[in-house]
């Protein structure tokens, strides 16, 4: 049994107070929105680029504590290291223990991305072992086939990947999509990333797959072509490196942009427009896949 503990914090001692509550002995901490599910509560989003927003005025610090702990005595050490006077108000309650792997695992099922692919955790059995099944684990890089621009990727990539051909996975996360494009029989695959832990977890699942997959950091310069270019990030990420992406492309091949919202599309086939004509191939719940040839 473990105690749960929510205590009320502003926005200027949110993140100083859940850092304390950890050096007090918290087996975990998280902020939210105190507000969350009222007309008051104010959504976050983020993108690369993009100014970090700042948190909520009326923060909830969520910290997790064994029951045995003086609690009294971690929240008056913790108050005081976040520069407060006294310890805000506060509630307790009790968490039964669990198996949290188990529990975790048992809400990553496979997904079917078409009955050719299945994304598969290693926990499952492949539900049709006929088809293309990529074994994909969640973890801290982005990409296992549940968002739906990966989705809109992985059918892209069932269509248009020739046997042979040469494919550049631009910001490649997990290694989802430069994996699928090695097993529908693509020739050379390269992954591109600048987050060395999406690059250690696209050699990492590339290996459990047993596909070829080269891992390059996007600090080294690209001075090859591709018959096949893939770009799964954010809208603003895609507009700056537009020159770059697109002149990866070899004559003839063909680029597909995700991780676009429909609004935002017009802004990238714009930032696109000097080097490929882009169109929209394909949309799925507010997401668009932009789609272009050499």
């Amino acid at each position: 049994m473990w105690l749960q503990v929510a205590v009320q914090a502003d926005e200027a001692h949110a993140e100083t107070l859940s850092e304390a509550l950890m050096d007090a002995g918290a087996l975990s901490v998280s902020i939210d929105d105190a507000d969350a599910g009222t007309p008051d509560e104010v959504p976050q989003f983020g993108e690369p680029g993009h100014p970090a927003q700042p948190l909520w005025q009326h923060s909830r610090v969520v910290a997790l504590f064994d029951r045995d702990v003086e609690l009294a005595v971690a929240l008056a050490e913790a108050a005081a290291q976040a520069g407060l006077d006294a310890v805000p108000p506060f509630t307790v309650e009790e968490v039964a223990e669990q198996d949290w792997v188990r529990l975790t695992q048992s809400q990553f099922d496979p997904i079917e991305i078409d009955p050719r692919l299945w994304i598969v955790p290693s926990w499952h059995v492949a539900p049709d072992p006929n088809a293309i099944n990529i074994e994909m684990d969640p973890g801290l890089a982005f990409g296992t086939g549940s968002h739906p621009t990966t989705r809109l990727c992985l059918q892209w990539v069932l269509d248009n990947i020739p046997a042979g051909c040469s494919v550049l996975d631009y910001g490649c996360g997990s290694g989802i999509l430069a994996i699928a494009a090695a097993k529908v029989g693509a020739g050379k695959v390269v992954g591109i990333d600048i987050d060395e832990r999406a690059l250690e977890s696209t050699r990492d699942n590339a290996e459990r797959n047993h596909v070829s997959i080269e891992v390059v950091h996007s600090g080294t310069p690209v001075t090859a072509r591709y018959d096949r270019v893939i770009a799964n990030i954010l809208t603003n990420p895609l507009c700056v490196l537009a020159p770059a992406i697109a002149a990866c492309v070899a004559d003839g091949g063909k680029l597909v942009l995700s991780g676009v919202l429909e609004p935002q599309a017009e802004q990238v086939i714009a930032a696109y427009a000097p080097y490929i004509a882009l169109k929209v191939g394909a949309t799925h719940e507010g997401w668009v896949r932009l789609e272009g040839q050499r």
